[in-house]
C-alpha cells in the first residue's frame, strides 16, 4: 500500500454497515473517511418530517430487534453518545378479525399461554433457541464460518433449512402460532413455501423474547448519530453532499469499502474490476419492493384490540393463508388486495415523536420490484379493517413507491430494501460465490453492504467483518474481535 495515500481508507456510504466499517478501521488506528452523497449520514437509519412540521417519520428503518442482537452494536457504547433504546410493553402484537390479537411478549412462557393448545409446542420450539440466542446471533449474523457452539447451531438449523410453511404445519396446531410464525417468516420478503424461511421466523421470534423490539428515542437518526460521533472521537470523519460516480471523485486511499448495491460498486469502479467478476455482479438478484407510506395523526391509531395500542411494532395478517398469499404475489407481480404489512407506531412509546396529542405511524406492504402500481388505498383498508377510524385521524401522509425508494437510496434497487434476494441461494454467496465474499479481486476494493452476508437489517454486522476481511487482506491484525 502506497505511503503516499491521503488516508488509509475510504468507505462509499453511510449507512450502518458503512459506519460500522468505517469504525473498525478506526478502532484499529487507521484514519478513516466515509463519504456520503447525501445531506446527512445514516442511509435506511435517517429520520425526517416527511409529513409536517414537528411530525418526526423514520425514512426507512423504525424497530430495532437486530440492532440489540447485534455483537458488534452491542461492543459500543451507544448511550453515551446519545441512543435511548425505549422497550415497549409488548415487542410484537398481531391483530385478528373480531378484535382479537395474537400477543408476543418478551417472557416465552407469557406468549406460550396465550396461544392454548400450543402452549407447550411453543415453549418446546422457542424456549432452548432464545437461551443460546447469544451464541446464534455470534454465529449467523456473519459469513459461512466454523461454529463456535455448533449444538446450538445444530438445533437452530434442523429447523432452518425449512420452509416457514413446513415449520408451521410441524410445529402448530392452532391458526394463532401459525399466523404469528408467518408474520416474522414475511420479513424474509421472500415466498413463505420457499426453503429458508423457517430461520427467519425463528430469529425474529427469539430476538422479540431474547433482546426486545425497541424503538429509538428522537428516531432512527439517533443511531447514525451516535455511530458518526464514535467514529469521530476514534479520528475519522464523514464528507456529506459528494455524490460518487467514479473512483477518481474519492480522496486517494489504501482501501476502498463500498456500503451501495452490487450495481452501484460496479458502476463506480468500472474496469478496475476484472469482467468475470463484474459479470458476477450483474446476476446478483433483487427481490419485491417495499411501499411505504408515513402518516400524521391527530390521535393514536384506534386498534380494536386493546393490547396493540400498547406496541410500537404490529404485523397486520391474521392468517397464515393470508400472508402466505399477500408475499407470494409479490413475486408473482400482483399486489393482493389485503397485503400483509409491517406497521410501527413510534409515538405511543416516543412522545419526541408528534406535537402534544399527535402522532405518527409508519407501514408499508411488500409489492413486485420497480412496480408502479399505486398501493395506498389498501395499505390504509388493512389498517382500517383493524382499527376503525383511522382514515378520520389522518392529518398528512407521505407516500414513498419503489421508484422512490430508489430513488432516495440507490442501493434499493427497484424498491428492494433488503440488498438482494435472501434464499438459500443467495444468503451466504452474496454478491458473488466467494470464499471471502466481502472482497474483490482488486486488492483495495471490498464491499460492505446488506448485499453481503448476513444480509439486510441494521445490525452492523456486513460491515464489521468487510473492515476485518480489509484488515486480514493487509497483514492488520484485528485487536479487537467481537
Amino acid at each position: 500500500m502506497p505511503a503516499r495515500s491521503a488516508v488509509d481508507a475510504v468507505v462509499i456510504g453511510s449507512g450502518p454497515n458503512g459506519l460500522a466499517a468505517a469504525i473498525t478501521l478506526a478502532r484499529q488506528g487507521l484514519e478513516v473517511s466515509v463519504v456520503e452523497g447525501r445531506s446527512t449520514p445514516g442511509g435506511g437509519l435517517r429520520t425526517a418530517e416527511l409529513t409536517l412540521p414537528g411530525f418526526r417519520h423514520d425514512v426507512c428503518s423504525a424497530i430495532h430487534p437486530l440492532g440489540m442482537a447485534s455483537p458488534f452494536l452491542q461492543s459500543l457504547d451507544l448511550a453515551a453518545h446519545g441512543v435511548r433504546w425505549i422497550h415497549p410493553e409488548f415487542p410484537l402484537v398481531q391483530p385478528l378479525d373480531g378484535g382479537g390479537a395474537i400477543v408476543q411478549e418478551r417472557s416465552v412462557r407469557a406468549t406460550a399461554e396465550r396461544l392454548g393448545r400450543d402452549r407447550k409446542a411453543y415453549m418446546g420450539l422457542m424456549e432452548p433457541l432464545v437461551d443460546s440466542a447469544p451464541h446464534l446471533y455470534e454465529t449467523l449474523l456473519g459469513p459461512l464460518q466454523i461454529p463456535k457452539h455448533p449444538f446450538s447451531l445444530i438445533r437452530f438449523g434442523l429447523r432452518a433449512l425449512l420452509s416457514a410453511d413446513q415449520l408451521a404445519k410441524l410445529s402448530f396446531r392452532t391458526p394463532e402460532a401459525r399466523a404469528l410464525l408467518a408474520g416474522h417468516g414475511a420479513h424474509s420478503i421472500l415466498p413463505l413455501e420457499a426453503p429458508g424461511t423457517a430461520a427467519f421466523a425463528m430469529m425474529l421470534a427469539i430476538s422479540a423474547h431474547a433482546v426486545g423490539w425497541p424503538v429509538a428515542e428522537r428516531g432512527s437518526q439517533a443511531i447514525a448519530d451516535a455511530l458518526v460521533s464514535i467514529l469521530e472521537a476514534l479520528g475519522g470523519r464523514v464528507i456529506c453532499d459528494t455524490p460518487v460516480r467514479k473512483l477518481e471523485d474519492l480522496p486517494r486511499a489504501r482501501v476502498y469499502l463500498f456500503d451501495t448495491s452490487p450495481k452501484v460498486m460496479e458502476s463506480i469502479c468500472g474496469d478496475r474490476l476484472p469482467e468475470n467478476y463484474r459479470a458476477g455482479l450483474r446476476r446478483f438478484r433483487h427481490g419485491p419492493a417495499a411501499f411505504k407510506v408515513d402518516w400524521a395523526l391527530s390521535g393514536p391509531i384506534p386498534w380494536s384490540n386493546e393490547a396493540a395500542r400498547r406496541t410500537a411494532c404490529l404485523h397486520i395478517g391474521p392468517t397464515f393463508g393470508e400472508i402466505a398469499e399477500s408475499e407470494r404475489f409479490a413475486w408473482q407481480g400482483k399486489i393482493s388486495d389485503r397485503p400483509f404489512l409491517i406497521v410501527a407506531q413510534q409515538s405511543v412509546v416516543d412522545l419526541t415523536r408528534a406535537p402534544a396529542g399527535k402522532h405518527t405511524g409508519w407501514g408499508y406492504a411488500h409489492v413486485p420490484n420497480g412496480s408502479n402500481e399505486d398501493a395506498l388505498a389498501r395499505i390504509e383498508s388493512q389498517i382500517e379493517r383493524f382499527a376503525p377510524g383511522f382514515r378520520d385521524l389522518i392529518l398528512a401522509r407521505h407516500v414513498t413507491n419503489p421508484a422512490a425508494m430508489e430513488a432516495y437510496n440507490p442501493n434499493y434497487v427497484g424498491g428492494d430494501i433488503a440488498g438482494g434476494v435472501q434464499d438459500l441461494a443467495q444468503l451466504y454467496a452474496r454478491p458473488v460465490a466467494r470464499l471471502d465474499p466481502y472482497s474483490t479481486p482488486a486488492r483495495d476494493i471490498f464491499i460492505c453492504s446488506a448485499s453481503t452476508p448476513p444480509g439486510g437489517g441494521v445490525h452492523g454486522m456486513c460491515g464489521y467483518h468487510a473492515a476485518r476481511s480489509a484488515l486480514r487482506r493487509f497483514g492488520i491484525k484485528a485487536a479487537r474481535p467481537l
